[in-house]
């Protein structure tokens, strides 16, 4: 049987990388999905039209996460679109890297906005939604855990305050049967962060397996943590990084 048969999801950033994986994988373990985008309608439409194909029920969804309301209304609409929702993955992000003199005020709280309150938020409109058995799981990154270059600190400091998210939900929630977990992705093939980028090898070589990884590979664990299977699974970080951390 089919690890989400039933399910339903909504997934922010999902119309490329990591994001659409996840949407993808998640339909193909029989879950409904709300495809989330902030500006590649065309991109999001092409992949909820695969969903429908395979059978499942998909939609697009526009949301801006570094808007309060429009991530209300994301929320909301996703739900109503499927009729509940039962799984929320918070992978909408942005990066932006410069050392502690360069940052802006701006970047600062574009970063805090997107990366922290976004998900904040997307987690609390979603809870509204949600019942026992309900799943909760962001995107972090393993800069959260590791800074190997100058000129990343605020977005890792960005990514670092999802574990301490995470944790205190998960404590929150726990009594309601709603897990809360975190995936850490490290270097990945996308056109965010292409395998062949000219500072793909630096990261390469930080790896104990030298190989950048699939979406597809990080999209298994999401499938996995969305599953009944994980229901003991809870208020945990996962970094899939081929080693860069170890």
């Amino acid at each position: 049987m089919s690890l989400l048969q039933g399910k339903r999801a909504f997934v922010t950033g999902a119309s490329r990388g990591i994001g659409a994986a996840i949407a993808r994988r998640f339909a193909a373990e029989g879950a409904d999905v709300a495809v989330g985008y902030e500006r590649s309608a065309q991109a999001a439409s092409a992949i909820v039209q695969e969903i429908k194909a395979s059978g499942r029920r998909a939609v697009a969804v526009q949301m801006d996460a570094a808007s309060p309301s429009s991530i209300q209304q994301a929320v909301d609409r996703a739900a109503a679109e499927l009729n509940g929702l039962d799984i929320l993955v918070n992978n909408a992000g942005i990066i932006s890297y410069g050392t502690i003199e360069e940052v802006t005020l701006e970047q600062i709280d574009t970063m805090l906005a997107v990366n922290v309150r976004g998900v904040i938020l997307a987690t609390q409109a979603a809870l509204r939604h949600m019942s026992k058995g309900g799943r909760i799981i962001s995107t972090g990154s393993n800069l959260a855990e590791r800074v190997p270059d100058a000129g990343k600190a605020l977005y890792s400091a960005s990514k670092s305050a999802l574990v301490a998210w995470t944790k205190g939900t998960a404590r929150d929630l726990g009594p309601r049967g709603i897990t809360v977990n975190l995936v850490h992705p490290g270097s990945t093939n996308t056109d965010m962060n292409p395998a062949d980028g000219p500072h793909a090898e630096a990261q390469r070589q930080r790896m104990a397996i030298k190989e950048y990884g699939r979406p597809e590979d990080i999209a298994a664990l999401y499938a996995f943590l969305a599953s009944d299977a994980a229901r003991s699974v809870n208020g945990t970080g996962f970094t899939v990084d081929g080693g860069a951390n170890a």
